[in-house]
């Protein structure tokens, strides 16, 4: 796990999970990560490692989920391994096909599969592409899976764990309208279907990260010295909720976050434009 300089250890404090109750939760159980091959969801798959569990990687780099395997199956967990563009719609129903043979259905996905992109409006103006390859993977690719797998989560009584961004909870901020927006439809998507889901005894958890030291961010250079929570802190918070069955995890301090994004909306909206009108001007 990286180390932490003093303000991230005050940002992003510990996370104490008892791994016991999560291998004794978890034993036998059949569990899909999307977006596996890297970041987030390669550690939560590695985290696992350890307990007899059925897992299940999709992400579109065969050779290294094939990797993963080898090296995770030197535990106790069994791994299948799906190569596959989610935004790929023969992909996508092949998938859904090979999920829907599984012998004892499916008790866990982690949706976590997503892509980010870091640029200003006025840069996106021929690049329409970027928004519908963010709604791709971003919104219509976890909607339309969840939509087939619920019939067997329902079975298992199992838990759909949304990996989410705190940016769909506060006010928008230039340069990340594709990132914002397809992330946002998702959470509120699944914010709405949870209450639908638990009834149907469906568990769901949020889990709002902040900026994560992934291969996602490293396109934006600004980000190389800002805080950042380390990806198997993450892991840990993912893999908590797979037995405490919170419904959501949040930074202690996205309260003030929220707070100003309602009542100094505003200003905000009227600062913003002029701090980067002066920046376009200076250039």
């Amino acid at each position: 796990m990286q180390k932490y300089n003093l303000l991230e250890r005050l940002l992003f404090p510990p996370t104490y999970f008892n791994k016991k109750k999560l291998s004794s939760k978890l034993k036998g159980k059949t569990i899909l990560i999307t977006g596996a091959s890297s970041g987030i969801g390669e550690k939560v798959a590695y985290l696992l490692a350890d307990i007899h569990t059925n897992l299940i990687l999709v992400a579109r780099r065969e050779e290294k989920l094939s990797i993963m395997k080898s090296e995770i199956e030197k535990e106790v967990a069994k791994v299948s391994i799906f190569r596959a563009d989610l935004r790929n719609k023969e992909e996508m129903e092949e998938l859904l096909a090979f999920i829907h043979r599984l012998p004892d259905g499916l008790d866990i996905v982690v949706s976590n599969a997503g892509i980010s992109i870091n640029r200003s409006i006025n840069n996106s103006l021929d690049r329409y592409h970027d928004f519908t390859r963010t709604m791709a993977i971003n919104y219509f690719a976890p909607v339309q899976l969840l939509l087939s797998v619920i019939p067997l989560l329902e079975k298992n009584k199992g838990q759909i764990i949304s990996i989410s961004t705190v940016n769909a909870l506060l006010i928008p901020i230039p340069f990340w309208a594709a990132y914002q927006a397809s992330k946002s439809a998702f959470d509120t998507w699944f914010r709405s279907a949870a209450l639908e889901l638990n009834m149907m005894g469906i568990s769901t958890t949020s889990i709002y990260l902040p900026l994560v030291r992934t291969p996602m961010i490293l396109p934006t250079t600004a980000y190389l010295k800002m805080p950042a929570m380390c990806p198997n802190h993450v892991a840990q918070i993912v893999c908590k909720s797979m037995y405490t069955k919170r419904k959501k995890y949040r930074p202690w301090w996205l309260i003030f976050g929220q707070l100003t994004s309602i009542f100094f909306r505003g200003i905000l909206e009227t600062y913003i434009p002029n701090v980067l009108r002066k920046r376009r001007e200076g250039k």
